[in-house]
């Protein structure tokens, strides 16, 4: 059974993200800007990805990240299925699991709460834009600033690939959920069950999965440092 700090912590972050992506509670969810930025971030994820996507064996891990880690889709069904299954959960899955479930809990939530202030910074900005850019994202990025978060935000992507790395030497984690699919389809828990299942398939393909996460940190860090210093290109 995992340590009572892990559970709570998933409690809490669980909690986190559902009152961030809630309208009635956040209403910075119905700023225009928001569904741009998702769509620019994604593209620019994507492209900065393109090496990884390229490679074989490193594609389904990336295919991943892009898709249920940092991509541009509605967690909500996924999270309410964590909520609903938080005890069995805590039963079943192994704690190094368990921590990476919540570790990509936080970093959803984070990065809605880091695209909230984005969204408002883009509006102050430019009220009468429609598409946004690299310069005016970099702009933003800078107005919003929050270095230390923006830190944290990258090191979670690297802790969930990690994380996903570790689970695969645990022995009989593949069994466990194979044998929790059609249970998982009975309860209503596919979008939870497909996210574990992905997640373990392609780093299971991946080989070495230290590295790839390295490789991820220090790009994203790089580009966040440029970004910050007001370099004209920051993703190249």
């Amino acid at each position: 059974m995992p340590r009572p700090s892990v559970s709570s912590r998933l409690e809490r972050r669980l909690a986190c993200h559902q009152a961030l992506h809630d309208p009635a509670r956040e209403p910075r969810n119905g700023l225009r800007w928001l569904p741009e930025l998702r769509r620019w971030q994604a593209a620019r994820l994507r492209a900065s990805f393109a090496h990884f996507l390229a490679d074989p064996s490193r594609r389904p891990a990336a295919e991943f990240f892009l898709d249920d880690v940092y991509g541009d889709r509605d967690f909500t069904r996924r999270d309410a299925d964590i909520a609903r299954v938080l005890p069995m959960m805590q039963r079943l899955l192994p704690e190094k699991l368990l921590v990476t479930v919540a570790d990509a809990i936080e970093l959803g939530a984070l990065t809605q709460a880091l695209d909230l202030r984005m969204a408002q910074a883009l509006q102050a900005l430019a009220p009468r834009r429609r598409k946004l850019d690299e310069a005016l994202y970099a702009q933003a990025y800078r107005e919003v600033g929050l270095p230390r978060l923006r830190a944290r935000q990258i090191s979670l992507i690297g802790r969930v690939g990690s994380g996903f790395g570790r689970a695969l030497k645990l022995p009989g984690v593949a069994a466990l959920l194979a044998f929790s699919r059609g249970p998982a389809k009975l309860a209503g828990l596919s979008e939870l069950q497909g996210f574990l299942e992905r997640g373990v398939a392609a780093f299971e393909e991946l080989g070495d999965a230290d590295a790839f996460v390295a490789e991820i940190e220090r790009s994203e860090r790089k580009a966040s440092q440029r970004l910050f210093a007001g370099h004209p290109r920051p993703f190249d």
